[in-house]
C-alpha cells in the first residue's frame, strides 16, 4: 500500500516489488495503481478483495501512510510492515535502504508489536450515532480555530475538569511522539497501554498532560453548548453539535506491526529526533 504522493514512494515501491519477486513472494497492489506499477510483476485488485488473501501488508510512505494502512489491515487481523519513504516515520520497520531485510519477512524471522488503539464514539443523549478508531490520536477543537474553546472533561462518568484551550488531544502511546509531543505531552513507550490527555495551549498555569489507565473512559463536550470538531489520526474533521459529546476509550482490538530489526524504542526515538534537538 504505497502513498505515491511522497516523492520517493514510487521508486521505493518498485524496489520492494523487485525484492519480493526475487524472494518468490506473491504480492498485490490496489488496481488504482495498475498504470503506475504495471511492470512490477504485481497482481492487482480492489483493496477490500485482496486483503483477505494476504499474510501481511507492506505500507510505503511516512507515518500517516503507515497508520492508514494499519487501520485497514486491522479489520482483517493482518500485520503491517512500514517502509519509510517519508521523513521521520517512527512507525516504519524498515528504511528504504534496508530492503534486503524483507527476506526476514518471507522466512518468518520477525516479531509482532501490538499497538493499543482508541475507540471514539459520538453521543446525543443515550444514542451513539458514530463510531471510529484512532491509532495515533483524536484531536478535539471548536469550529472557530482562532478562538479558544471552553471544554468540559469527564472521567468514567464523573466531571473531571474544565479547560479553556485551543483543543484537546487524546493519544495512544504510539501517538505520543506525534501531535501530543508537539503540544508538550510526554513520550510513552508504545508497548505500554494508556491514554494520554494533553490540552493544547491551555490558558492556565496548572493544566498539564495526564496519563490515564487504558480502561478509563474520557468524555469531552463543549462547556458553552457550541459545536466541536474531532479528527482521528489527522483525517477530515467531524462536526459534533453543541448538545453532543465524544467518548474516547480503549478499542476492542490492537494494530499489529512487524518488527524485523533489533532496534528498541529508545534507539529509534534518539535516531529519529536527534537531528531536531
Amino acid at each position: 500500500m504505497p502513498n505515491i504522493t511522497r516523492s520517493q514512494a514510487k521508486k521505493v515501491t518498485e524496489d520492494v516489488c523487485n525484492r519480493l519477486k526475487s524472494l518468490g513472494a506473491e504480492y498485490y497492489l490496489d488496481s488504482e495503481f495498475e498504470n503506475v506499477f504495471d511492470i512490477t510483476g504485481a497482481k492487482f485488485g480492489k483493496t477490500d478483495e485482496i486483503l483477505p488473501l494476504c499474510d501481511a501488508v507492506i505500507a510505503v510512505g511516512g507515518d500517516g501512510s503507515i497508520i492508514h494502512a494499519a487501520k485497514e489491515a486491522v479489520m482483517y487481523k493482518i500485520p503491517v510492515l512500514g517502509v519509510n519513504a517519508g521523513r521521520l516515520a517512527f512507525m516504519a520497520g524498515v528504511e528504504d535502504d534496508e530492503l534486503e531485510l524483507l527476506s526476514n519477512l518471507i522466512e518468518g524471522e520477525y516479531a509482532l508489536d501490538r499497538r493499543f488503539m482508541l475507540k471514539t464514539e459520538v453521543y446525543y443523549g443515550n444514542e451513539c450515532v458514530e463510531t471510529d478508531y484512532a491509532l495515533n490520536d483524536c484531536f478535539i477543537t471548536n469550529e472557530e480555530k482562532q478562538r479558544m474553546s471552553e471544554i468540559d472533561v469527564a472521567l468514567n462518568g464523573n466531571i473531571f475538569n474544565g479547560y479553556l484551550c485551543d483543543g484537546i488531544i487524546l493519544a495512544t502511546p504510539t501517538g505520543s511522539t506525534a501531535y501530543s509531543l508537539s503540544a508538550g505531552g510526554p513520550v510513552v513507550d508504545p508497548q505500554l497501554e494508556s491514554i494520554l490527555f494533553t490540552p493544547v495551549c491551555p490558558h492556565s498555569l496548572m493544566a498539564r498532560s495526564i496519563i490515564f489507565r487504558p480502561d478509563d473512559k474520557i468524555t469531552v463536550s463543549s462547556a458553552e453548548g457550541k459545536n466541536l470538531y474531532y479528527s482521528n489520526d489527522g483525517a477530515s474533521p467531524v462536526r459534533i453539535s453543541g448538545e453532543g459529546r465524544i467518548v474516547v476509550s480503549r478499542a476492542d482490538f490492537t494494530a499489529n506491526f512487524i518488527r524485523i530489526k533489533s532496534e528498541n524504542f529508545i534507539d529509534i526515538l534518539y535516531r529519529k529526533l536527534a537531528q531536531r534537538r
